[in-house]
């Protein structure tokens, strides 16, 4: 019986959990980055050398590298005792499909020439990915975030493109009258990106911080700017309103019940704003995504156990994680004028999970 061979970079996430060596390595790691197995749990159809890419920087070449050899030094001194089973053996499982062709992202110059975009969140994910490509496409980009450090790092690396950045906070009115304020008389477009996560509480459990926390956010902040940006569009009767939801927004097993209530408010407010404004020329709809590969290695927080034993069941069909640049084309087509007669729209970008 041969050994089995160690995984390498090609070699999927999967596999690299199942292997007897680099399964432990993997773990390892995980628990060094305060996380464990569930939190990568939709990329283990990915290869690490896929992950590199679509993690923003989270998962790096140098970590695969120390895996690498980790796993091989491990190997090496007598770590690796399970062998491949022989030919008597019942077959092994079939191999999962092969990862799709890669995804490339073709800008279209002038989509957003004179324009003027707000993006919340713009500091990564998919907010960055999205004010990134609104600026590349001719629009002057109004970027906010809670970080700083974030909007400095993107407005460098978009050296001669129209972007302002403002540090802001959109649960506070004073930081929603400064991004106002920096955007003038003139506000075509919104996006609504930023917004955080639950803890996967269930209604039982859930803590009033937790709650009070998740819809200041996620609700207020959406409602607040939307507010004020709505008063620069009506006498132009002319704009329009993306809300980032959530497959949450349309089924109760994607997170805890803060979130999942959260972003169905979003969905509400989506579709009342899209009745009242519509005949003013506004367009508000919102995007669905599912596994978005922003939070690669970061921790997904279970504080109870009960959501834990149930969630599990329904991550198993998540299908695997896109990048913030994906989530980005379908938020950039609903700002632009190219989705002119959608209207009131929650846009399942998720891969098919809502198929399911």
């Amino acid at each position: 019986m041969s050994p089995i061979a160690a995984p390498t970079g090609d070699s999927k996430v999967a596999e690299w959990l199942s292997h007897p060596v680099a399964g432990a390595v993997v773990r390892e790691w995980l628990a060094d980055q305060g996380a464990s197995e569930r939190s990568i749990a939709p990329a283990k159809r990915l290869s690490f050398n896929k992950l590199i890419k679509v993690s923003g920087g989270r998962f790096t070449q140098e970590m695969l590298d120390g895996m690498i050899a980790e796993t091989a030094r491990r190997m090496a001194e007598g770590g690796e005792p399970v062998a491949a089973p022989a030919a008597s053996d019942p077959e092994p499982a079939a191999e999962a499909p092969a990862e799709a062709p890669e995804w490339v992202e073709r800008i279209t110059e002038g989509r957003f020439t004179g324009q003027t975009v707000v993006v919340t969140g713009a500091g990564s994910g998919i907010g960055r990915a999205t004010a990134s490509r609104v600026a590349r496409e001719g629009g002057r980009v109004v970027a906010l975030d809670i970080s700083e450090a974030r909007l400095k790092d993107f407005q460098a690396s978009h050296d001669g493109l129209d972007i302002t950045v403002v540090t802001a906070d959109v649960t506070k009115e004073d930081d929603i009258a400064r991004v106002i304020e920096a955007a003038g008389d003139r506000i075509d477009a919104l996006a609504n990106v930023a917004g955080i996560m639950d803890n996967m509480t269930p209604l039982g459990e859930v803590s009033d911080e937790v709650w009070d926390r998740v819809f200041a956010v996620n609700v207020d902040g959406v409602m607040r700017l939307s507010r004020a940006v709505i008063q620069r569009m009506l006498p132009r009767r002319s704009g329009s309103i993306v809300n980032v939801a959530s497959e949450a927004s349309l089924r109760g097993s994607a997170a805890g019940v803060a979130y999942t209530a959260s972003k169905h408010a979003v969905a509400g407010m989506t579709k009342s704003s899209a009745f009242m404004y519509g005949p003013h020329g506004i367009r508000v709809n919102a995007v669905a995504p599912g596994g978005v590969a922003t939070n690669i290695g970061d921790t997904m927080s279970y504080d109870s156990d009960l959501a834990q034993e149930r969630l599990e069941v329904a991550m198993a069909i998540l299908p695997t994680p896109v990048t913030p640049d994906q989530l980005a084309a379908s938020i950039c087509f609903l700002l632009s004028d190219d989705g002119v007669n959608v209207n009131g729209v929650i846009l399942p970008s998720d891969g098919g999970w809502s198929a399911v």
